[in-house]
């Protein structure tokens, strides 16, 4: 029985699922503000939003089957690899979405939308989007966006503008860095895909300087203007080292590719991003 349901989970991609934390930021930001039921609310917003994602995964590989099949990574995939029906595995992701949209219009209508806008935006991506340069990476920045005014809306907090303009410029900086491996990983020009042959490494390199600035300013303002106290400057050193240990991973070690990976595997940065969020606990719980 267990092994039956494990490739219908391995069809939502678990290990994406650390993308959807930023669902939590909200709570973590309003500590001072907020009970603890408001932390159920935000945690219930992360499962809906890796239901939802998931089903995105499971929508895009049922399109893409045969290119995944002659793929030399991809081929592995549930639905690629043989060891699910992609009928069947269409079936089950329509049912779970179907069923978190239920849940999440009746929980918080507003988020409910914010939901489907979601998805609906991710298809159009898996579908168009991702050929178009430039917008491909200011799509998935909105999903990182929209992530984060998810987790305002479920626990009914108010998101201030420079967390938000944060919280773009962090995912335009990771999805310029991943277009940057794909990029290099790939010298056949040919072999690449529609999108990767309209950029150059000099446009990705200038993007990642430009956003990489972009994201320490934008985060060192918002520490002194966002409302919170003076002590929130003290976990910009932890910003800058995280922004500099993955530009070191980017063009050191040929890395960047998938920062879920960098997250849980380098221990630096890992232990960083630790430190960084038991900072910001103990400064907006008792530091205020």
């Amino acid at each position: 029985m267990v092994h039956s349901i494990i490739p219908f989970i391995q069809c939502l991609r678990p290990k994406q699922w650390t993308k959807n934390v930023l669902v939590i930021a909200a709570f973590l930001f309003s500590l001072n503000k907020i009970s603890l039921s408001a932390g159920v609310d935000a945690f219930i917003g992360f499962l809906l939003f890796c239901a939802t994602s998931g089903v995105v995964y499971i929508v895009n590989d049922w399109f893409d089957l045969e290119k995944d099949r002659a793929h030399p990574v991809k081929k592995f995939r549930p639905m690629a690899a043989g060891r699910i029906a992609p009928n069947a595995a269409l079936t089950f992701g329509l049912i779970l979405l179907g069923a978190s949209f239920a849940f999440a219009l009746s929980k918080n209508p507003m988020f409910g939308l914010l939901l489907i806008a979601y998805f609906l935006m991710n298809v159009a991506y898996s579908a168009w989007l991702k050929h178009v340069v430039i917008l491909d990476i200011m799509m998935i920045a909105a999903g990182f966006v929209m992530r984060s005014v998810g987790g305002g809306l479920i626990i009914g907090v108010q998101l201030t503008p420079w967390f938000l303009v944060c919280t773009m410029l962090l995912a335009l900086f990771l999805a310029v860095s991943k277009r940057r491996h794909e990029f290099i990983s790939m010298p056949d020009k040919a072999s690449r895909r529609k999108v990767l042959k309209l950029y150059s490494t000099q446009l990705l390199d200038q993007l990642i300087s430009i956003v990489t600035t972009s994201t320490i300013i934008s985060y060192s303002l918002f520490t002194f203007t966002s409302g919170s106290n003076y002590h929130m400057m003290w976990t910009i050193p932890f910003v800058m080292y995280g922004i500099f240990r993955y530009l070191y991973l980017i063009y050191m070690k040929d890395e960047g590719g998938s920062p879920e990976k960098i997250l849980l595997e380098d221990k630096p940065m890992l232990i960083t991003v630790l430190l960084y969020g038991f900072s910001v606990f103990i400064i907006l719980r008792y530091l205020q």
